[in-house]
């Protein structure tokens, strides 16, 4: 059974359609790259198969399943500048939020998860900030911290908005690693992604998306020139052999 299927989606605001009659179906356990233009809808893909925003039209499954903000099988990770850093909370507190979907919001953390959500922060190299309040980290801490927190909700899909976006490079390696490793535990990742240069050596599966969907399968097959013309209107240049990116104007 396919982690994500999404049939017929369509988001529009104020009547405009940002996204039209969207169709995909991901393989369970791989690196999906969602790829795209800015405007092209990515982010909004993501919101509208959690149900953060309306459809107009569609169906959205879950393994096979309609999804709920109440399952537990789905882990998210915002744009980093659509959080509030300021929200007076320490780096611990946030990934412990993660496990509010397994222990109940009107629960207590056990030691157990205290001791996961501190796991959690080891294995993006964060546990020495765990008592740190969240405004006073970088940028780079930060989007450590809110991965974390996805680790901590334990999830079989996870869907990550443009995580690798103003971090360094030491922390764009420990992402891409802390992904593999989800990968090889069977997880299925959708990163909403703008690179085109990594894409090849980040992704095992792509999504093209200008608005609908251009084309979607293994990258090897997909990521191919003729349908990045089609994605982004033609305006590419290779930089080098096999590697691809968007002219700048």
């Amino acid at each position: 059974m396919n982690p994500v299927k999404v049939e017929n989606l369509t988001v529009a605001y104020q009547k405009k359609p940002v996204l039209s009659d969207v169709r995909f179906e991901v393989p369970e356990g791989k690196l999906i790259g969602i790829i795209g233009p800015n405007g092209a809808g990515k982010s909004t893909l993501i919101k509208a198969i959690l149900g953060l925003i309306p459809k107009a039209t569609g169906d959205v499954k879950i393994y096979g399943k309609s999804y709920s903000p109440k399952d537990k099988i789905v882990g998210y990770v915002p744009q980093r500048g659509s959080v509030d850093w300021d929200f007076p909370t320490n780096a611990l507190d946030v990934v412990l939020m993660g496990r509010y979907g397994h222990i109940g919001w009107f629960k207590r953390p056990s030691k157990k998860d205290v001791e996961y959500a501190r796991e959690c922060l080891r294995k993006v190299g964060m546990e020495a900030f765990e008592d740190r309040q969240i405004s006073q980290l970088s940028g780079g801490q930060q989007q450590r911290v809110f991965l974390a927190r996805a680790l901590a909700q334990d999830a079989k899909v996870y869907f990550m908005d443009e995580p690798f976006v103003g971090v360094d490079a030491a922390t764009e390696r420990a992402i891409i690693e802390l992904l593999n490793e989800l990968k090889s535990q069977g997880k299925t990742v959708l990163v909403v992604h703008h690179d085109l240069q990594t894409v090849r050596d980040y992704f095992d599966y792509v999504i093209l998306l200008n608005v609908r969907t251009v084309a979607a399968g293994p990258t090897d097959e997909t990521f191919t020139i003729d349908n990045l013309h089609k994605t982004y209107g033609g305006k590419l240049a290779f930089l080098e052999k096999d590697k691809l990116a968007v002219e700048k104007k």
